[in-house]
């Protein structure tokens, strides 16, 4: 009998399972819900959230930009439902705010924008001044400035001046917000208003505290400043946690570890008597622009304005998690189809896995590229680099597969050029892990990207071009060891990426090895 009609059945519909299994294993784990006690119900509102109206489309660096009335009002009327005020950042087109607030029976600590240039700080003071004192019901305290000082943008003797100059005009308290470390660096400040207003975002500190630590950190800054400078309240006035993003040390954002962190903060708060304001209602995609994509997602609620459940209910990582399960079964299927009868026992069984690894890849690369692309420029990127994967699969499926007719005219084609495949993997590794090492501060860690080619040509080496692939290969590996010092080894995310880079690097040696030979 000819080996093309050998077909191992049992062994292939074992592997088939098996995959299957792994592939449906790995998203329900991803999204599966987590049950935490809630921290709002609808009879216990929260304090205060940090409100700025724009929409998903919209950013502050377009200029200029226009608030949408209708897109407020109905925002104020879901954060109503859940928070007692809300917290303003700027003057600038939210002169509309007071009246909404009052429409929705929401109190509002109402804040001015101040920077580097005198006369847009003095337009944002005096509007600040006219709404409080128009608005005293629904005003409840003034903020002059946030995180001016840490921009350095003014100096401490210029904030305090204007902070004289904004009690002497409105009634109602007068405070100045920053991270919690500019209140002892600027010492002058505090004298000089009524409360203080200061952020803490354990995730963001220089010391990056990882969410099983982070509470006690809050509590312990909180103390902190409670007992320095008594007998002035202190406000939290920022804290959260993110969604999305990368991982910084031991801080991984997620959806389960943000809800977590408010939930807990909630109870903590509440315990001890704290005034607090919860950062931020709603998701801000423009922020990823400046901050990565870890800045986009610090709402309680997405950009459409729905239930990311971090207040109440149930919680997952993944809400879609069953939409990349059924494109990582599109994809699965396809490849088993496209590579069609296994040329051998050992094919049939390492087929399906190849094919449930590589729909993993590329929806976990997916699910990342969805989060973290921001203009047209990204989007091609990721593009670029599902093509490379499918192209990839797609060489590697039809090499464990019978090869007869259409099928070994394409695998040909894909072999002659499984070289560049290679090197285009080595390519955008060589890219990434530059940037990881010289610019890492905002960038995620995108080793699903590079999972299916390293893994792909290590274990089946192609010959490529030598000099180009010597100098990714020397680029990829230098960078490795930087690239975790500098994350350290509690960043679970940058092992991934180091162990991913190894692979590649191995994979890109052994082409280097294989064209000797």
């Amino acid at each position: 009998m000819p080996a093309t009609a050998r077909f191992p059945v049992l062994a292939y519909l074992f592997a088939c399972l098996l995959a299957l299994f792994a592939l449906t294993g790995l998203w329900y784990g991803l999204g599966q819900p987590i049950v935490l006690p809630d921290a709002a119900t609808p009879t216990h509102k929260l304090q205060c959230a940090s409100y700025t109206p724009f929409d998903k489309d919209q950013s502050p660096f377009d200029q200029p930009f226009a608030l949408r009335p209708e897109r407020m009002d109905a925002d104020l009327a879901l954060l109503a439902t859940r928070f007692h005020c809300i917290r303003t950042y700027s003057m600038t087109g939210l002169e509309a705010i007071p009246a909404l607030a009052r429409k929705h029976g929401l109190k509002l600590m109402l804040g001015a924008w101040v920077n580097g240039n005198p006369l847009d700080t003095q337009k944002e003071v005096e509007a600040l001044i006219k709404s409080a004192n128009e608005n005293p019901d629904v005003v409840q305290s003034v903020i002059v400035g946030n995180e001016t000082l840490l921009r350095k943008e003014v100096t401490g003797a210029q904030l305090t001046k204007l902070i004289g100059q904004v009690k002497a005009q409105v009634k109602q308290p007068v405070t100045y917000a920053d991270v919690w470390e500019f209140w002892l660096q600027y010492p002058e400040v505090a004298p000089a208003v009524d409360f203080l207003t200061i952020h803490l975002l354990p995730y963001w500190e220089d010391d990056p505290a990882g969410i099983d630590k982070a509470l006690a950190h809050v509590a312990e800054i909180r103390q902190v400043f409670g007992n320095k400078f008594a007998p002035k309240d202190i406000l939290i006035g920022e804290t959260g946690w993110p969604s999305e993003g990368r991982q910084r040390e031991t801080a991984l954002p997620s959806r389960v570890n943000e809800a977590k962190f408010i939930r807990g903060f909630v109870a903590m708060a509440e315990q001890n008597g704290w005034h607090y304001n919860l950062i931020e209602a709603f998701d801000q995609p423009w922020k990823r622009v400046s901050e990565g994509a870890v800045g986009g997602y610090w709402g309680l609620f997405d950009a459409d304005r729905q239930e990311k459940s971090v207040l109440a209910g149930p919680v997952s990582n993944l809400p879609n998690w069953t939409v990349w399960l059924s494109v990582g079964g599109l994809i699965f299927l396809a490849t088993l189809l496209l590579a069609g009868r296994p040329a051998s026992t050992r094919a049939a069984l390492i087929l399906p896995l190849l094919a449930a690894l590589g729909a993993a890849c590329i929806g976990l690369w997916g699910e990342l590229a969805r989060v973290t692309s921001r203009f047209a420029g990204e989007w091609l990127w990721a593009a670029f680099l599902v093509g490379l994967n499918l192209l990839v699969l797609a060489h590697a499926a039809l090499a464990l597969s019978a090869k007869v007719g259409w099928r070994a005219r394409i695998y040909a084609w894909l072999q002659a050029r499984g070289g560049w495949w290679l090197a285009a993997a080595g390519f955008a590794g060589a890219v990434l892990m530059l940037s990881l090492v010289f610019d890492p501060r905002y960038r995620s860690f995108p080793s699903a990207a590079l999972v299916l080619p390293a893994v792909v040509y290590l274990c089946r080496p192609v010959a490529g071009p030598r000099r180009e692939i010597a100098v990714l290969t020397l680029i990829i590996g230098a960078g490795v060891i930087p690239q975790l010092y500098q994350e350290t080894l509690g960043n679970l995310q940058a092992i991934g990426w180091a162990l991913v880079s190894v692979l590649l690097v191995a994979a890109l040696w052994r082409s280097l090895r294989f064209r000797t030979k």
